[in-house]
């Protein structure tokens, strides 16, 4: 750290509450201090922007509205409502940890960070996030935004990529805490999504632009510091898209790899399927620190009997366009059954 910063900082967090008090988005979970339903929005945007998800953490909380209803749900159908936030395994804990919260904690949510961090999927930017808003917990809820605009406030060079990142910035953002933390963490949520963006920030609009050191050093975009990049993997998958009479064939996903509990295509065929394959189609597909390069072979059955004997040598499930819908795809196979609907005209 070259900017060693001293005194007082609270007039900084002052400043924000009360741009904030002004400027604060007209979200519907900011409505409530239920830390159910904020619960469920953090584990929502986690990884996606509120424009994209804000349906669906409607839709989400209009079927489960409170952590029995959750609990007490099939976990297919959760991950039904889940469908098009992608990272499924959020969904996965999220059912987990409402179970936890009905067994361990008598379907009370808990109050506490340190009880709230036990949770299925919880981490600590979460556990503060629900502490702060709706139980007054003095914690920074500290993410991505914390670290820019922190690192920008204070023209700071810590590493953001470093695994003490965490702490460091908690340390920092201790030292413009106001009393009302659940606001301040909302506040800031605001102000990196908004104002302190990572390209093109608004700095003019600021209301903390005469007390940010880069700002005023015009040095803006050299912060924050990031060294570490995680290069991507590369992985190839092969599936087999076997149907006949506007049927075809699935199984379920584990939860050991990549998307958990999704329902997929066989993965192999038998050597008695293999002169009905008609096409193979190349499908890319970026996850998280995986570029996916997906075959999928077009296996188009019309003798019943290699259909039949197929389907009674293992432990596949028949479905069609309709009911599918019933059920989570990953996107490249979704669009891959939507895809064959149109070019079968199945109805």
């Amino acid at each position: 750290m070259k900017n060693t910063v001293t005194p007082d900082f609270k007039h900084i967090g002052g400043k924000l509450l009360i741009w904030y008090g002004k400027n604060a988005r007209d979200l519907p979970f900011r409505q409530t201090k239920d830390p159910y339903k904020i619960w469920i929005c953090e584990i929502v945007f986690q990884q996606t922007r509120i424009s994209q998800g804000l349906g669906h953490y409607t839709n989400f909380t209009e079927r489960f509205p409170d952590v029995k209803t959750l609990a007490e749900a099939d976990e297919n159908e959760v991950l039904l409502y889940w469908k098009g936030l992608g990272y499924y395994s959020r969904a996965i804990n999220v059912h987990k940890a409402a179970q936890q919260i009905m067994n361990d904690y008598d379907g009370i949510f808990p109050g506490e960070y340190e009880e709230i961090l036990k949770l299925k999927g919880v981490g600590k930017y979460t556990a503060a996030a629900v502490s702060s808003i709706c139980f007054n917990g003095k914690i920074p809820a500290v993410d991505g935004n914390f670290y820019r605009v922190l690192s920008r406030v204070f023209a700071d060079d810590f590493d953001v990529s470093s695994s003490r990142a965490f702490n460091y910035f908690s340390d920092l953002a201790h030292l413009i805490l106001p009393d009302n933390v659940g606001d301040f963490n909302q506040a800031m949520m605001d102000l990196g999504s908004e104002v302190c963006k990572p390209k093109n920030p608004l700095c003019g609009e600021c209301p903390l632009n005469q007390d940010c050191i880069a700002f005023l050093t015009n040095k803006i975009y050299n912060f924050p510091v990031k060294t570490k990049k995680v290069k991507a993997e590369g992985l190839e998958l092969k599936y087999y898209f076997v149907h006949r009479n506007g049927e075809f064939l699935i199984q379920q996903r584990k939860d050991d790899f990549i998307w958990k509990k999704l329902f997929e295509f066989p993965p192999q065929i038998s050597d008695e399927l293999l002169p009905f394959i008609k096409s193979v189609k190349t499908v890319h597909h970026k996850l998280t620190h995986k570029n996916l390069s997906i075959e999928i072979y077009n296996v188009e059955v019309d003798s019943e009997e290699a259909w039949n004997n197929f389907i009674a040598e293992n432990d596949y499930m028949i479905s069609d366009y309709e009911s599918s819908h019933q059920k989570s795809f990953p996107k490249p196979l979704e669009n891959y059954i939507g895809n064959y609907h149109t070019a079968y005209r199945i109805l």
